[in-house]
């Protein structure tokens, strides 16, 4: 195995990763900003105010992107599992 192609599973590891996360990590953000704006507009202080609303809307992601995002993961595992004799033989 050379290492332009450890390079390339990584980075091709590291894409999929970026892409499986997204959505989560969007939701939490804008969800977090809208609670911090809310929470600069009343000036209410409570620091688990903003905890709650992103717990709710992170596992509502995961109920409606959970399917995509386990389908992509074992998508990938199975094409670089199946790849191994391929890399090992340098063919």
């Amino acid at each position: 195995m050379s290492p332009e192609t450890v390079v390339t599973l990584g980075r091709q590891a590291l894409e999929l990763m970026l892409i499986v996360s997204a959505p989560l990590l969007l939701v939490a953000l804008a969800l977090g900003l809208a609670v911090s704006f809310f929470q600069a507009i009343t000036q209410l202080n409570e620091q688990t105010l903003s905890f709650l609303p992103k717990l709710v809307g992170v596992a509502l992601t995961l109920i409606v992107a959970g399917p995509w995002m386990i389908s992509t993961l074992v998508d990938y595992l199975q094409r670089t599992l199946q790849s191994i004799p391929q890399m090992v033989l340098g063919s």
